[in-house]
């Protein structure tokens, strides 16, 4: 870990946000918007979007870069809060890792229609986010996907989307939350990060740590399950083995972490 990761880490407590931020009107509507679906609104116990959009500073008047987004699950929230006076890039692999937002698209397009798709990283012949364009990028549970390919991925995508903010600009980061003291190998199987490590990989992009919210916090969460993360919903890897004990535990601990670009 460098040494600014480490000095970062030791000043936590101080960054840590006392109290969970008020959720703006139009961050709210846009949880509240009918057009989301039903299974997506269930798990709103567990990923808090209203609380964690808020706390990250998402305006409907930003061009929001939502990264690998996968099945559209914030999708459903930001393309609707940004239509009509911002910007929602799903920016994600080209060729497959976009099918959930095409999909919606197809399906509704009068609600996802002015989501601009692009390619990330970036591919030859594809779209991307302009760099400096962005005044937030998000993205939820990516992370270790990322070390899975190596640290040496991690910090590419990481100075990737420091290249799409414009200075001053907010990088918010959602992550499974592996504990400090466990063994660093866990992070390349276990689908948990450490906090410190995730800090590292964006500070030697060059962002500064602002907050840390624990809105996305589950106690329960011991973050050693026979499967990884993925022992516990929505996954439930074991499938019905132990399926009740998961099931009230819930879904993972989570890092929330807003970081800056600096001017």
């Amino acid at each position: 870990m460098n040494r600014s990761a480490l000095l970062l880490l030791a000043a936590a407590p101080a960054l840590i946000a006392a109290s969970a931020p008020r959720v703006p009107a139009a961050v709210a509507a846009a949880v509240a918007a009918p057009t989301r679906t039903a299974a997506n609104v269930a798990r709103d116990r567990y990923r808090h979007p209203a609380e964690t959009l808020a706390f990250f500073g998402v305006k409907p008047t930003d061009t929001v870069v939502e990264v690998w987004p996968g099945g559209g699950w914030y999708t459903e929230i930001l393309a609707p809060l940004t239509a009509k006076s911002g910007t929602y890039y799903a920016a994600g692999p080209w060729a497959k890792g976009l099918d959930g937002v095409r999909a919606m698209q197809a399906r509704d397009a009068a609600t996802y229609g002015k989501a601009k798709l692009a390619a990330f990283p970036a591919e030859a012949g594809a779209a991307g986010v302009p760099d400096g364009s962005a005044d937030v990028v998000l993205t939820f549970r990516n992370v270790h996907n990322w070390r899975f390919g190596g640290a040496d991925r991690a910090r590419a995508m990481f100075a990737a989307m420091y290249r799409m903010l414009k200075p001053g600009g907010t990088l918010g980061v959602v992550e499974h939350r592996l504990p400090e003291n466990r063994d660093a190998a866990a992070e390349e199987k276990s689908g948990y990060m450490k906090p410190s490590s995730v800090i590292a990989f964006a500070t030697a992009a060059g962002f500064r740590l602002a907050a840390r919210s624990e809105v996305n916090a589950n106690s329960k969460d011991s973050a050693d399950w026979p499967e990884g993360v993925w022992t516990l919903p929505p996954s439930y890897a074991l499938k019905d083995k132990d399926r009740a004990k998961y099931a009230a535990i819930g879904e993972s601990d989570r890092m929330t972490l807003k970081f800056i670009k600096p001017r």
